[in-house]
């Protein structure tokens, strides 16, 4: 399959779109080289494909949408440290895209998704990729996935009112956490570090992300 295809999908939208991370601050070249390589329209509905690479979230159906790309790169490099990420949790896969940036940068991927239908979206869309060091797991992600712990990085794509105790239990010495907390009009993300016992919060922005729920749906 070209993965390149045309007009909104070519490489030079990708260019376009990796200047604009550039000029916003996204520095970690690793991080750059992945949004650049990642053909984001095949995430897309094709009714909103014009939107691919702008830097905008965009509907995916279920009321949930794919984050925007600087969010995405700015998740991805909050996470990044100078050892190599073993094992990753991603809780809220969506359609896949934040899944797909993180795993050429991670060992092993495991990623939970509570809508059957855009689990199914996401495992097409992998597939596609040809992405092999990725888990699927279709349930509840609130409580985080704790029979693969400790991991490296965890990367939540929803936001709670505080953040999870089981969460930062997950945790891996030196791990990090990025994670949107609070109500939908007052979001902060925030990036949580484990040192020994002690866990050490920065914030990175303000955001807007649909609430973290639990319990799986089949739709």
């Amino acid at each position: 399959m070209n993965l390149d295809g045309i007009g909104v999908t070519s490489r030079r939208t990708r260019e376009r779109l990796v200047a604009q991370l550039r000029d916003r601050g996204i520095c970690n070249a690793n991080v750059l080289d992945v949004m650049r390589a990642t053909p984001r329209h095949i995430f897309i509905d094709e009714a909103f494909s014009h939107l691919s690479y702008d830097d905008i979230p965009v509907n995916i159906g279920y009321k949930q949408t794919i984050s925007q790309p600087y969010i995405v790169a700015r998740m991805t490099e909050a996470v990044l440290d100078a050892a190599p990420l073993k094992r990753v949790l991603e809780i809220g896969t969506g359609c896949g895209y934040q899944t797909a940036i993180i795993a050429p940068l991670a060992e092993e991927v495991y990623s939970i998704e509570r809508i059957k239908p855009l689990h199914d979206k996401a495992a097409a869309n992998l597939e596609t990729l040809g992405l092999g060091n990725v888990h699927l797991i279709h349930g509840d992600g609130s409580l985080g996935y704790p029979g693969k712990s400790p991991y490296d990085a965890i990367i939540v794509t929803a936001a709670p009112l505080g953040i999870p105790n089981e969460l930062l239990a997950q945790l891996a010495q030196n791990g990090r956490l990025v994670i949107p907390v609070g109500a939908a009009a007052d979001q902060e993300l925030r990036l949580i570090t484990r040192k020994e016992d002690q866990f050490v919060s920065r914030l990175l922005c303000n955001v807007r992300f649909v609430p973290l729920l639990k319990g799986p749906l089949q739709y």
